[in-house]
């Protein structure tokens, strides 16, 4: 496993110049952390079978507003989340990525940005609360932690 968390970061974050064609600037790496949250968003949209517009567009809007990313890059991100989540066989190289690099306060803010992917389209679906249960632990997330960020993000969408 360490072996393909090793490939994944080297072979699509830190792209060389004809790998790249693409970018505005082939040097510009894209930021691991962004993928991996991202890939953690995407994980959750997709956990009731059905990926919203809705859902969509708070991704996108989140990637651009917390990694101040411009929208031609956080496509980008998150073509490319989409293609490792899809590849990975669990999410343990997301979230140790973000708990080894994250604060608790940068942790809360997550927890508040994946709470919204699940209530963006106005369902509480069983298996996403279980999942971000299980982000939550694997992000060193204490559950009081994430109830409060549950609760903040409720309120707002009464």
């Amino acid at each position: 496993m360490l072996n393909s968390i090793k490939t994944f970061f080297s072979k699509n974050l830190e792209p060389v110049a004809d790998e790249a064609p693409d970018r505005s600037d082939a040097s510009e790496k894209v930021d691991p952390i962004a993928v991996a949250a991202c890939a953690l968003l995407l994980e959750l949209a997709h956990a009731d079978e059905e990926f919203t517009d809705d859902e969509r567009e708070h991704i996108e809007s989140a990637m651009a507003h917390h990694f101040d990313l411009p929208n031609e890059t956080v496509q980008e991100v998150i073509e490319l989340a989409e293609s490792e989540r899809t590849r990975s066989v669990d999410l343990y190289q997301f979230t140790r990525l973000i708990a080894d690099r994250y604060d608790l306060g940068q942790k809360m803010v997550l927890a508040e940005v994946m709470w919204r992917v699940v209530y963006a389209d106005g369902e509480l679906a069983k298996h996403e609360t279980y999942l971000m249960r299980k982000i939550s632990s694997l992000l060193d997330l204490k559950p009081g932690f994430l109830s409060e960020a549950k609760q903040r993000v409720a309120n707002e969408v009464d």
